[in-house]
């Protein structure tokens, strides 16, 4: 099964220390790398943020087409929802953990047609 993960989920777990929430719910996650370097930022301020790199249940996968992901910014995403969306139009997963309203809206706008959404707010 391929997950694709937006940023606000994976560090919003790490903030209550419930990292592995996502490992024990849906095995492996895939990021794109522009999520990836967003949680190395927020990694000085919630220690498991600090453990995305090492977990070998989360894969970093480049986008192969970044234009897709210069028409998504266009769009008002920042770069992780970007990269997140264009991601998930490459590989079409199983599911998109996508959590911002407006993420949610254009990725459906773009066709994916699975996107899983939960807030952590």
């Amino acid at each position: 099964m391929t997950i694709v993960c937006n940023t606000s989920p994976i560090s919003n777990l790490a903030a209550i220390g419930q990292l592995l929430v996502l490992q024990q719910v849906y095995g492996n996650i895939t990021i794109p790398q522009a999520v990836a370097d967003e949680i190395a930022k927020v990694a000085t301020i919630y220690a498991q943020a600090a453990l995305v790199p090492s977990q070998p249940w989360i894969n970093v996968q480049s986008v192969g087409d970044p234009t897709t992901v210069q028409r998504l910014r266009g769009r008002k995403l920042d770069g992780g929802e970007s990269e997140a969306i264009a991601l998930a139009l490459e590989l079409d997963p199983e599911l998109l953990i996508i959590d911002e309203q407006l993420g949610r809206e254009i990725a459906v706008n773009e066709g994916l047609k699975k996107p899983l959404i939960f807030a952590l707010h």
